[in-house]
């Protein structure tokens, strides 16, 4: 038996496992990110959290062929060097060399959300694929392309950030800078804007009965619960919601016309309240609606292992190595 090691590096924790051929996770640990703090405390907690999970799997680290981190930002995948984090606030910092000198093996790295959609397509909802797009709903809207089985990352690191495509001309804000990416709409940070505001026009919405009359408690099931419960305000955050994410797929599909659309985080866990207007709107306005086949949109299936398991099999992820 072949086994391989994987890191999830992200705000929170720091997640090491150890993936068999089977793509499941045997061991694992977990360490607190605790940030901020400087870059060589969070690579020594790396090594320490992969050692840990080495050990209850009872391997040596030694005998892995590699680990596979996914970083948050934009990685140089030849190198191993973070060239910018701002998660992390991680700049041009080889964090690959350092790791891979204090275990003594090779380090490969990828963005994390390309290692999670990695993980999705080898070992999830894109099993059996070649072509698949998947999509994180989380405080941002994450993205990972697999075209022809590996990883598209760019030429230099920056693409496949789906989630920083325009969506409205002139509109909200958007963390990278930007007004109008689909980013401000469809992540749960856009969801829980746009409920916000509904509430803020409507005081009667049940809404705020179920946040206990506190606008710091909403969050990206608070529409959709007073909708289940038959509130009218709650219906159209999640009506307006739903287009903006609907909208994007139809884009994706558009440009890219996967065989999958893989989506996780959170919001995904509402199933067919995001399911059947996406599918609406591919059947209705997708430029691929006249083809034999058509894409599929699916919920992920692997949670929060995505991470670790994308990252353990980055031995035969990308495009460009």
């Amino acid at each position: 038996m072949k086994y391989y090691a994987g890191i999830d590096l992200g705000g929170t924790n720091i997640v090491a496992g150890i993936v068999d051929e089977t793509f499941q996770i045997i061991a694992s640990a977990k360490r607190k990110t605790a940030l901020p703090r400087p870059c060589d405390t969070i690579i020594e907690d790396m090594e320490a959290t992969v050692r840990e999970a080495a050990g209850q799997a009872g391997i040596a680290v030694r005998e892995l062929d590699y680990v596979g981190l996914g970083c948050p930002g934009m990685i140089d995948i030849t190198t191993g060097i973070v060239i910018y984090s701002n998660n992390l606030e991680f700049y041009h910092e080889p964090v690959g060399e350092k790791l891979s000198g204090r275990l003594g093996i090779p380090v490969l790295m990828a963005n994390d959300a390309d290692a999670a959609a990695f993980g999705e397509f080898k070992a999830g909802a894109g099993k059996g694929s070649q072509n698949m797009i998947a999509i994180t709903l989380g405080t941002g809207f994450g993205s990972g392309i697999i075209i022809h089985s590996k990883l598209y990352t760019g030429f230099a690191y920056g693409g496949a950030e789906i989630g920083h495509s325009l969506l409205v001309k002139d509109g909200e804000l958007c963390t990278c800078g930007r007004r109008g990416c689909l980013e401000a709409y469809a992540s749960a940070t856009g969801l829980i804007r746009l409920t916000k505001n509904r509430m803020e026009g409507c005081k009667e919405s049940l809404m705020w009965k179920l946040v206990d009359g506190e606008l710091e408690k909403v969050s990206g099931r608070t529409a959709f619960d007073a909708m289940r419960q038959g509130d009218p305000e709650g219906t159209a955050v999640v009506k307006k919601y739903t287009e903006y994410l609907a909208e994007g797929m139809v884009n994706i599909v558009n440009i890219f016309q996967p065989e999958i659309i893989c989506i996780g985080g959170g919001i995904s866990k509402e199933g067919e309240n995001l399911l059947g207007p996406i599918n609406t709107y591919i059947n209705r306005y997708a430029f691929s609606r006249f083809a034999d086949q058509n894409t599929s949109v699916r919920i992920a299936e692997l949670g929060n292992d995505a991470g670790v398991i994308g990252a353990a099999l980055l031995g035969e992820a990308f495009q460009c190595r």
